[in-house]
């Protein structure tokens, strides 16, 4: 028996949503791994990665329809409706991004928001050189290292799960689903 492919072409991700993914991701890159002087650059970048932050979610009411938090909001229902389909092998497509990836990107918005603003704390007189808060802000950025890790990787097993490039799509905006 053969089984032909097919592909859907599904414009998913405008404009906004990929050059703040892509420009987001250059800002926690050149802050965990290459500024390192926790002074004025870094201080910068961890500013311009939250002002990304702070205008997606103003997108997430206002943009295009995948870019809107209705879409992909992650409710318990849908999140236990996708990993029992995920479980049981079933596709569950979902044009935007699925239930799980969502808790993702508000766990990554959380972190962001929290790095940001601990690190703003730190530059007061009223927390100056508090130990605590610089453990606190280190802790955010190693975790948000590794939720950025799973993230990456997430979207290359998804990929292959869903028959989907979903980095290609977030480059292109397009996503082209295979399907049997």
């Amino acid at each position: 028996m053969s089984h032909f492919l097919s592909a859907q072409a599904i414009h998913v991700w405008d404009r906004f949503v990929r050059v703040f993914h892509w420009s987001l991701v250059a800002c926690v890159l050149m802050n965990f791994f290459v500024v390192d002087d926790g002074k004025t650059l870094h201080q910068w970048i961890g500013y311009m990665a939250s002002a990304l932050v702070v205008s997606r979610i103003v997108w997430g009411f206002i943009g295009s329809k995948h870019a809107r938090f209705a879409d992909f909001f992650p409710t318990p229902a849908r999140v236990r409706q996708h990993l029992r389909s995920m479980l049981s092998g079933q596709q569950d497509f979902h044009a935007g991004h699925n239930p799980v990836g969502a808790l993702m990107i508000l766990a990554l918005i959380i972190l962001v928001l929290s790095l940001g603003t601990t690190g703003y704390l730190q530059t007061l007189d009223a927390f100056w050189g508090e130990e605590w808060l610089q453990e606190l802000h280190e802790g955010l950025a190693a975790t948000l290292i590794g939720f950025a890790g799973l993230h990456a990787l997430a979207a290359i097993v998804m990929s292959r799960i869903e028959r989907t490039n979903l980095i290609g799509a977030m480059i292109t905006g397009v996503k082209i689903h295979s399907k049997k």
